[in-house]
């Protein structure tokens, strides 16, 4: 990786949504630098989330310590760290280490972006973004991270929407604030935003996980309308106010 792509320096200021032409996620073998520097303060304060908040699940997830950009390509190397080495990680001011999701902007067919609101026993309660989650070991496939299987697979568990039937909008893009970097790309399906939704309550019914608390149609970038996570406000700029990109880069790796 060149010195001079490596991650923040030589990136685009955060908050700014850049065109992603592919992305090359590698997980390596061992330990987290992070994690194993501070393996024993992550499980003594464990301990505190779980007193919390005991619905919290300690899995798997990838963690990167090294990401660059290079000309619209980005390359990353990370490993598998417990689910509650990232709880400690974001509590630390400056904390070496990048976390990496991804996000699928689900559109109806009406103009509307659909996103959800997280419940109360999640580790965001009452955030509002569209569905995402972590790259785990599901997503991994001989040392790479399938960026385009983490986006169905987690709309799907949490929505019950398959972006299998949605049209891609546009080509994958990127922004990063505070060591977290999101991937994400715009889906629209053939339905209108009421009929999402109620597809989305129905699931709501019979998923067992109950992550989410509901969902709601957004017509505008208006930021005050719900509590969104910070890094939505970015894209949702993009889709209301400014507009999607007609360059569609090859998709990622």
């Amino acid at each position: 990786m060149p010195a001079s792509a490596d991650y923040p320096h030589g990136w685009p200021p955060e908050d700014a949504i850049f065109p992603l032409a592919d992305a090359e996620l590698a997980v390596l073998p061992g330990e987290h630098p992070f994690h194993a520097a501070e393996k024993g303060a992550a499980a003594r304060n464990w301990r505190d989330e779980i007193a919390a908040n005991p619905a919290l699940y300690d899995g798997s997830m990838v963690f990167f310590s090294r990401m660059a950009l290079e000309g619209g390509r980005m390359r990353g190397q990370g490993h598998m760290v417990p689910f509650s080495t990232f709880m400690w990680w974001r509590k630390k001011p400056r904390p070496d280490g990048v976390h990496l999701f991804t996000w699928a902007i689900p559109v109806s067919r009406d103009g509307a972006v659909i996103a959800i609101r997280m419940g109360r026993h999640t580790a965001n309660p009452g955030q509002v973004y569209c569905a995402a989650g972590s790259l785990d070991a599901s997503d991994v496939f001989d040392g790479r991270c399938d960026i385009a299987g983490n986006m169905r697979r987690e709309v799907l568990e949490e929505t019950g929407l398959d972006l299998a039937v949605a049209e891609p909008l546009s080509g994958y893009h990127a922004l990063h604030r505070h060591r977290r970097i999101t991937i994400f790309r715009f889906f629209r399906f053939d339905l209108s935003a009421e009929e999402m939704l109620e597809r989305i309550a129905a699931h709501m019914l019979v998923d067992e996980e109950k992550e989410i608390d509901g969902a709601v149609a957004i017509r505008s970038a208006d930021a005050d309308a719900h509590a969104y996570n910070a890094m939505m406000l970015p894209i949702l700029r993009l889709f209301f106010d400014e507009g999607l990109p007609e360059e569609k880069p090859v998709a990622p790796s």
